[in-house]
């Protein structure tokens, strides 16, 4: 058995989202990422699809040239490739479900574009 708190040990960046792995198996790649209001994850894709749930707060979504927002409690999920991006228009904690072929590192790399 494996147990996480996506609500335990928050830390909030200056300047950027937080992004921390929270759980790893066989299966899936749990990430949470931590906005500040105003921060943002630049648009990219993933070769892989995800899911995405707000956690907490409020996130201003774009999936190619639409924009949704997206609160507590709401999920999405996208197929490969598909660009997206996200803002905080609060602070905010996401849940990203990453295929278990993909990595933590290449979201990572997202906040340096």
């Amino acid at each position: 058995m494996q147990y996480c708190s996506f609500l335990a040990d928050i830390i909030y960046g200056e300047t950027q989202p937080v992004i921390t792995p929270i759980l790893v198996n066989d299966f899936t790649k749990e990430i949470r990422i931590v906005f500040r209001v105003g921060q943002a994850m630049k648009a990219h894709k993933t070769a892989f699809p995800i899911t995405v749930m707000i956690v907490s707060g409020e996130i201003d979504f774009g999936i190619g040239e639409e924009r949704m927002i997206f609160g507590s409690g709401d999920v999405v999920a996208l197929e490969p490739n598909v660009i997206h991006d996200l803002v905080a228009l609060e602070d905010s904690i996401v849940r990203l479900s990453l295929h278990k072929s993909d990595s933590v590192t290449r979201v990572n790399g997202v906040l340096k574009l």
